[in-house]
């Protein structure tokens, strides 16, 4: 289990799945490995010997001021998906978050820089056969475009993951829809980010002078702050995600933000340098 400090707050990386399976290498269809094979400063964390993407999902417990911050929520156990590895899970999360200090009832914000089935699982838990919200005494927080869009959005083949992860947290009325901007302390706030989806959204850490920043899905890899151009099949807007990730790699570069990636294998977090004509992670 990970951890950092930025000023007063601290950030903990709870992992639910690391792997460098055929899923990870479908997030990036350009990331094959010869097109990453220059890209030497991958490895070992990043890319395996054979040339494979590793990959992570996993949530960050963020402590603020108080409070107890959830920044997305993983797969998630007893959800329908058609991915194999996400297909009705029986995974030990509510107990690594509980030994991270973060026990569900004591959670007071969830926030999801996105709707998809890997960042809303753990927003919900099966009890007696219905969906509800795991984190009973917290404030659900969405991008309000993101969710106008899902809600209207017909079933995804991945699986019905705004009715099994997202509607039942607005039906108990802790669901709130939020601008960018929105902050959730003085320390933490939504950043706008779209592309991947219509309104996503990073998360911006600030405290005593030092700061941070969570990607969410606007790059799934490392390889992608060297290679900006290699996109998602998953981006709803590729055009909006690449000029995305171009004004994020120009706002972060050679700058002292530690980056969080959403998808980033263990580090997880490093800062944005140079190198040569290119930029990569510094871990």
């Amino acid at each position: 289990m990970q951890k950092w400090r930025i000023g007063d707050v601290t950030i903990t990386r709870v992992i639910e799945t690391e792997d460098r399976s055929l899923t990870a290498s479908a997030m990036l269809p350009e990331a094959t490995p010869e097109n990453l094979a220059p890209l030497h400063w991958l490895r070992p964390h990043f890319v395996s010997e054979a040339g494979q993407l590793i990959s992570s999902i996993h949530s960050l417990l963020v402590e603020s001021r108080g409070q107890r911050i959830v920044i997305d929520t993983c797969l998630g156990n007893d959800k329908p998906r058609i991915v194999p590895q996400w297909n009705q899970r029986q995974g030990r999360f509510l107990a690594d978050l509980a030994h991270a200090g973060f026990p569900r009832e004591r959670v007071d914000f969830v926030v999801c820089t996105h709707l998809h089935p890997d960042h809303v699982g753990w927003n919900t838990m099966l009890v007696d056969g219905r969906w509800v919200p795991t984190f009973p005494a917290a404030r659900y927080v969405f991008s309000a475009k993101d969710w106008e869009w899902l809600d209207k959005a017909p079933v995804s083949a991945l699986g019905d993951y705004a009715g099994d992860s997202v509607r039942p947290v607005f039906e108990t009325g802790q669901g709130e829809c939020v601008d960018p901007g929105f902050r959730i302390t003085d320390e933490v706030w939504l950043e706008s980010t779209p592309g991947h989806s219509p309104s996503h959204v990073s998360i911006r850490i600030a405290s005593r002078g030092e700061q941070a920043v969570v990607t969410g899905d606007l790059m799934h890899h490392p390889c992608q702050i060297a290679r900006p151009r290699w996109s998602s099949p998953f981006d709803f807007d590729k055009a909006a995600a690449l000029q995305t990730r171009l004004e994020f790699i120009e706002r972060y570069g050679g700058q002292p933000v530690l980056v969080f990636g959403s998808h980033f294998a263990t580090p997880s977090a490093g800062r944005i340098v140079r190198d040569g004509d290119a930029w990569r992670l510094d871990v």
